[in-house]
């Protein structure tokens, strides 16, 4: 009998490859400690002065763990990561080798830009680009297995200042609500806080296949999900694989990523099955916004390598199968303050319960006035295929609150004075006194809705699985940011007026909400009488994700990210650009893998069928067999299917070739008009006569297949 191999417990390699403030305060001097700390909390700009002392201690610290390269880690707008990985060895004047890290490589760097997207800002000539060390995220060390490299957090921005990643913009948006909630918690008298950070906690959902069979699907190889297969007989009907058994297979993986997310500091507080078969998430612990997209990064590539080993072939695809639940990236977050509090945390006591109030009644205000923005962050490729079914809210944007906080805004409406929770959490009885008492709590879930209040947070659960967490979090917090600035010009009216900040603060509130009213809804969002009521609201900006991408544009929204310092107009004209350029590719790569596979594969797989169909046929036929009408006519639907495939994939080049000339905005709205209905009529067709198929003319593995762990 083998050995059962011993791991060492995660608690006793928690952050060990992170260079973290335990690791900081043992090999930093106390005022350099201090300074850093002060710069990571945002209370004092970092002294650069500094630089030299924290870079030699980053790479002794590195260096003791095995790193032999370092690398400034920055989220380039692909909305992946980047690096650039630099020796620490080198070699004296008199050749004698020694590991170097200066001050000035900590703190700046200066990869080649050409080759990023822009959005035209900058030509391939323009290649100087730099990265500058973010000191609010630790650095960490990713390990190799013949070395390791030691990762350094960083913005990139074009040699003219101009943003060219996503924490930049991200970084903003923080200090835009941060410094806003300072100003709220000290109109309400909180003269001792000291900082309010913003809490981010995103679970991430994900399917696993076997990798040699999911390998041989163009479909998934290159563009992460399939364009034609029809749903096996069983998919997730039974509703028997959401929080069963985790499959041995999946656990082991699991359990590996987990360990190697450990040492990184990134701690996954949830595992289980989804809904659909095969299809899994994590969720990690909350943690302050800037590190929760890095980590959320990180967990992402973990997995990829992760899969790689163990022969799985990981999909973040927002609707890898047809006919399925799709994958999201459920967004929760919340504000924090030095303290420790939630700012989102209900209470029975009037005072704080009317701080909570306030704070989750400007979030709403500024998702009334800016939900193009929060549209807009969700307007992907993946989410034109997910959002409005199996579980995945509508591309519509609105706010559930729960019936609990809902009845407060309601009763502060109508006169009342914004008391604490009055429905208090009561217990369920089952009748079965062995059992302990279980907790009712005052609100029920709601799934069809985009954004939801959850009890101490918000759950922005449209996002997309293969997202970028930084976008979406970015909307969230500058809308956020937007509808605090409104709530405290009116707030401070009041108490300039000698007013109480608490009465002042419900009849702020009593205000905001008449005014954010029709974005609030407690019903279900799948239905056709909300989508023409939510039209009648004024909800509906956007019925495409072109559509959606340019509400980035929109003249409101750039006017308030502008006042807010997040972006300017030139940065958001290209953003705008590189996202609709990001959409185009991405179908325009669909288009040319479907073409292939019905060329390369289905119409040589009814072929194949064909004949066999004709000669087994001819030889029944001559036995003068009743009821060869009903085989006849599965040869006919396999021919004209065929037919059908050649003509509508030839239509479909002529059509890919056509939107080639064209400008980028009338190529993507002729992908959402011409091509994409295109496709799906190519795939209809080609499922229809799946069922037709032998298995060993089936030319690529089906779902049945798939959807599938087993060895």
């Amino acid at each position: 009998m083998a050995e059962t191999k011993e791991y060492q417990k995660m608690k006793d390699i928690y952050g060990s490859l992170v260079f973290d403030q335990k690791e900081m305060k043992q090999r930093l001097p106390q005022d350099v400690f201090e300074n850093l700390v002060g710069a990571m909390e945002g209370r004092q700009k970092l002294d650069s002065g500094i630089a030299d002392t924290v870079a030699l201690a980053m790479k002794d610290w590195a260096v003791s763990k095995g790193a032999d390269h370092w690398a400034h880690w920055f989220h380039p707008l692909t909305e992946l990561t980047a690096e650039k990985h630099t020796a620490f060895l080198t070699a004296d004047e008199n050749g004698n080798p020694l590991n170097s890290f200066r001050g000035k490589d900590l703190m700046q760097s200066e990869p080649d830009a050409s080759s990023f997207p822009s959005g035209g800002t900058r030509s391939t000539f323009e290649a100087r680009g730099y990265s500058a060390w973010d000191p609010t995220s630790p650095a960490f060390i990713i390990r190799s297995r013949k070395g390791g490299t030691l990762c350094i957090p960083s913005v990139f921005i074009a040699y003219d200042g101009s943003p060219l990643d996503l924490k930049t913009f991200l970084l903003r948006s923080m200090q835009a609500v941060e410094s806003r909630a300072m100003k709220m918690l000290k109109l309400f008298g909180n003269r001792g806080v000291r900082y309010v950070h913003a809490t981010v906690g995103g679970e991430q959902e994900f399917f696993l296949l076997d990798r040699p069979r999911a390998q041989k699907r163009p479909d998934i190889r290159f563009c992460g999900r399939t364009l034609v297969g029809s749903p096996p007989p069983r998919d997730q009907k039974m509703e028997d694989h959401y929080f069963g058994a985790i499959p041995t297979r999946v656990l082991s993986y699991m359990e590996d990523v987990q360990r190697d997310l450990a040492r990184l500091g990134v701690d996954l507080a949830t595992r289980h099955n989804e809904n659909a078969r095969c299809q899994f998430e994590f969720a990690p612990q909350f943690t302050e916004a800037n590190l929760a997209c890095d980590q959320n990064q990180l967990i992402m590539e973990t997995m990829r390598k992760m899969a790689r080993q163990h022969e799985l072939r990981l999909l973040f695809h927002e609707k890898p199968f047809h006919e399925m639940n799709g994958s999201g990236k459920h967004i929760n977050f919340s504000l924090e303050d030095s303290e420790g509090r939630n700012l989102l945390k209900p209470s029975t006591n009037h005072r704080k319960n009317v701080i909570f109030l306030s704070f989750l009644s400007a979030f709403i205000l500024g998702a009334a006035k800016h939900f193009g923005l929060l549209q807009a962050s969700i307007s992907t490729p993946g989410n034109m295929y997910r959002l409005g079914g199996h579980e995945a809210p509508p591309y519509i944007i609105s706010v559930y609150l729960g019936d609990a906080v809902a009845g407060m805004l309601r009763a502060i409406e109508e006169g009342g004075g914004g008391d604490g929770m009055k429905q208090t959490k009561g217990t369920l009885d089952l009748g079965l006194p062995k059992l302990p008492d279980i907790v009712a709590f005052d609100s029920d879930r709601n799934r069809t809705s985009p954004l939801a209040f959850t009890g101490n947070k918000f759950e922005f659960r449209a996002p997309g699985a293969s997202q970028a967490m930084a976008v979406p979090v970015m909307s969230l917090l500058s809308v956020w940011a937007a509808g605090l600035e409104e709530f405290l010009t009116l707030f401070e009216e009041h108490i300039n007026g000698g007013e109480d900040p608490v009465e002042a603060a419900i009849k702020t509130i009593r205000r905001v909400s008449e005014i954010n009213r029709d974005i609030r809804f407690e019903g279900d969002a799948y239905t056709g009488g909300w989508h023409a009521e939510a039209e009648r609201r004024g909800l509906v900006k956007a019925h495409t994700i072109p559509e959606g991408i340019d509400l980035f544009m929109e003249p409101s929204t750039l006017q308030m990210l502008e006042e807010l310092g997040v972006f300017s107009k030139k940065e958001m004209e290209a953003f705008h650009t590189i996202k609709m350029e990001s959409f185009v590719k991405n179908i325009e790569i669909e288009m040319s893998v479907l073409r292939d596979m019905v060329w390369e594969g289905i119409l040589p797989a009814i072929s194949k069928q064909l004949i066999l169909e004709r000669d087994s046929f001819a030889i029944a036929d001559g036995f003068g067999l009743p009821g060869t009408e009903s085989w006849k006519r599965v040869i006919v639907k396999l021919a004209e299917a065929k037919i059908s495939l050649i003509e509508k994939t030839r239509e479909l080049a002529a059509l890919r070739e056509k939107m080639a000339a064209m400008p980028t905005r009338a190529h993507a709205d002729e992908i959402v008009n011409s091509a994409v209905p295109l496709m799906k009529e190519i795939r209809k067709t080609a499922d229809s006569i799946e069922i037709f198929l032998s298995g060993e003319n089936m030319p690529y593995p089906n779902y049945r297949n798939l959807l599938s762990l087993s060895a």
